[in-house]
């Protein structure tokens, strides 16, 4: 890894905030594309910080530090990025069950998912099934939709919250993923959620399989 791309790499890992506008800017100088940059430096360092959380050698605070340093890059990068400031690999509705008022959790997953380019759009926390309902319906552009929950108690909250999500007409052009302290992997296949993670950074890593999955879904159905 060439010493400007280290650098970019260094700093989002590190959550560098303060020095992290100079030194994109200083890689783009050096004739790095915004692309080379983002996923040869703010990308790994991102999965480096989510591995260093499993291991414990970071924290919440960490991570948060770290995603709004990458968060601050993007903003130098989003101009040379496709030559479209809007460009983004997916959108996000996310979101806490009805009867939960636990933000910590949502707030880091949406923060990290910011941070690597998505655009999210926050509901908030006790938010029902039809709140869930309206935003799907109403953003049309939607390819995810983010349900958390914190309580044990709001788990069938988030069972019926899914299945009114899935009850969607247009419900083939978007993907539920589902999360939370109390959620299980086998819970979210019981619930017919397509996904599940159990952190922030498994969440990002859930959203672009699933980003993946669309896309070739939609190449499908155009063929």
């Amino acid at each position: 890894m060439d010493e400007k791309v280290t650098a970019v790499f260094c700093a989002v890992d590190e959550g560098d905030t303060k020095n992290i506008s100079r030194i994109v800017k200083e890689a783009l100088g050096a004739g790095y594309s915004a692309e080379e940059i983002m996923n040869s430096a703010m990308m790994p360092a991102m999965e480096a910080v989510g591995e260093k959380f499993h291991r414990n050698e970071y924290f919440v605070s960490d991570m948060l530090l770290s995603a709004k340093t990458m968060k601050k890059g993007i903003a130098v990068l989003k101009p040379y990025l496709g030559g479209n400031a809007d460009d983004s690999p997916g959108n996000v509705i996310i979101g806490t069950v009805s009867g939960d008022l636990h933000d910590i959790g949502k707030d880091i997953v949406a923060a990290m998912l910011r941070a690597s380019g998505f655009n999210v759009l926050d509901l908030g926390v006790d938010v029902s099934g039809a709140e869930f309902v309206e935003a799907a319906e109403k953003n049309r552009d939607v390819d995810i939709v983010a349900v958390s929950a914190l309580l044990t108690a709001t788990l069938p909250a988030m069972k019926k919250i899914v299945s009114e999500l899935n009850a969607v007409k247009e419900r083939r052009k978007f993907k539920i993923m589902v999360g939370g302290a109390p959620v299980t992997e086998k819970f979210a296949a019981s619930i017919k959620a397509d996904a599940y993670s159990e952190d922030a950074p498994e969440a990002v890593k859930a959203a672009r399989r699933l980003m993946q999955e669309l896309k070739e879904e939609r190449r499908a159905g155009a063929d």
